[in-house]
């Protein structure tokens, strides 16, 4: 079913074409990740577009839609929300209820990064006793050495990938290995100590890679990229 040129701005109204895109193949195959449903992401991503909103009442609407629960709804809300129109409070709670992978990604990468409350989320979520939350802090953290890394002690985030890492859980430890990736890449002073611990901790070093994409072993990940940016600058 194609998805309508414009949607009415109701919760039935989404989720009954979400219902109408529902294909049992794709979402067995997203359940055995973690993502209960079974909407292709271009079709979603067009579902949300097709609701015809101004910025105050999108935004409203988004929060109505995040309210159900349901991860393709989430995941439409996610794309309609003005990320800036989240407080602290609210962002803290959503991560702390979501558990789909997808959404978890979304909820980090389309709003709390560009959220003006980033720091804070960061100091706060990265501390934390839950690994998917503290796993949202080490991305922002991975962000912001691309983005702001004068706010980071990168000597210290590199001792804690040192001596956390290898034991920490798996969706904490892909995050911190991120980062130590995203200190290696940009950081020439630290590169070798980046590369030193990854060689030595060994993280995700057998992880099955296709061929001609990018390890994500650290120290495979931050040569080819290394290589990659010194090539571009020649």
């Amino acid at each position: 079913m194609a998805t309508a040129v414009t949607i009415e701005p109701t919760v039935e109204a989404v989720q009954a074409e979400l219902l109408a895109l529902e294909d049992p193949g794709l979402r067995a195959a997203n359940e055995k990740r973690g993502d209960d449903h079974g909407v292709n992401l271009t079709r979603l991503r067009a579902v949300a577009k097709a609701v015809k909103l101004p910025l105050a009442p999108r935004h409203e609407f988004a929060v109505e839609l995040w309210a159900t629960g349901d991860t393709a709804t989430r995941l439409v809300a996610l794309l309609l929300c003005s990320p800036k129109r989240f407080g602290v409070d609210e962002l803290d709670a959503m991560i702390r209820e979501t558990r789909a992978p997808k959404v978890h990604a979304w909820l980090v990468n389309y709003v709390a990064k560009k959220s003006p409350h980033l720091e804070a989320l960061r100091s706060a979520w990265t501390e934390d006793s839950d690994q998917w939350v503290a796993a949202a802090g080490w991305d922002l953290i991975s962000h912001q050495v691309y983005r702001r890394p004068e706010v980071l002690d990168l000597s210290s985030l590199l001792d804690t990938i040192e001596a956390q890492m290898r034991d920490a859980p798996k969706d904490l430890q892909w995050s911190m290995n991120n980062t130590l990736a995203a200190i290696g890449i940009e950081n020439p002073d630290l590169r070798d100590r980046a590369l030193a611990i990854g060689e030595r901790l060994e993280v995700l070093k057998d992880y099955p890679t296709p061929p001609n994409c990018t390890s994500p072993f650290a120290p495979a990940w931050i040569s080819e990229m290394v290589r990659r940016n010194e090539e571009q600058a020649d």
